[in-house]
């Protein structure tokens, strides 16, 4: 994390990110907050500043047990995977003709420079949302600054309303913003399906020099 650390450093050392923190630490003392602790940050752990390829942004973190781990859409090895990430993995099956295995584990995308950040960090067990207004945003809205300044050309991928609202962030021409609907049941057939945004990003990166992701790891 030493170049997040780096690129982050004004707001992570100001009295609003104190604050947050002072908050979500009494938080997590008195109700039961997701993800664990330890995986708040685990997107920048685990996908380096430098290492970035493509950036998917979620909401919030899944609020049942056992599901958040710091990675947006992604759940632990073993956990019942989500209607969303479904959709996700019946895009990628026909766009890539990739059909993952039975694992809601998107660690692999991680490790392999796709940033899966959620733009609120935290939630309560059973209440989606919960922490909209905590300060999160004023915080993830610094980490996208932070890659629109990105030496070399990104893909983001915006997946409904909430996340194409983080458009104006991007404002260096070269990247490339891909938007659909939201995954979701609800509205997945809006413009999701069939979007091929797995392809697409793909072409982008090869076309700038960069390694392809590996969708089925």
């Amino acid at each position: 994390m030493s170049t997040w650390k780096l690129k982050l450093s004004d707001i992570k050392h100001s009295d609003y990110f104190r604050d947050l923190i002072d908050k979500v630490n009494a938080l997590y003392r008195e109700k039961v907050v997701y993800p664990p602790k330890r995986d708040i940050f685990k997107a920048l752990e685990l996908t380096p500043y430098e290492k970035v390829k493509i950036v998917i942004l979620g909401q919030d973190p899944y609020h049942q047990p056992g599901q958040a781990m710091g990675l947006s859409f992604s759940v632990p090895e073993g956990v019942r995977i989500p209607p969303s990430l479904q959709n996700i993995h019946k895009e990628l099956a026909s766009d890539l003709g990739i059909k993952r295995k039975e694992t809601g584990d998107l660690t692999g995308w991680a490790k392999q420079g796709v940033l899966l950040l959620n733009t609120t960090l935290t939630v309560e067990r059973s209440k989606p949302g919960a922490h909209r207004e905590l300060g999160w945003e004023r915080f993830t809205d610094e980490v996208i600054r932070a890659l629109d300044e990105h030496e070399s050309p990104l893909v983001f991928l915006l997946w409904g309303v909430h996340a194409r609202k983080k458009k104006r962030l991007v404002t260096n021409p070269k990247h490339l913003v891909l938007e659909a609907s939201h995954p979701s049941p609800f509205s997945a057939r809006d413009s999701f399906f069939g979007c091929r945004h797995f392809s697409k990003a793909n072409r982008f990166l090869e076309e700038n020099g960069r390694e392809p992701i590996d969708f089925s790891r």
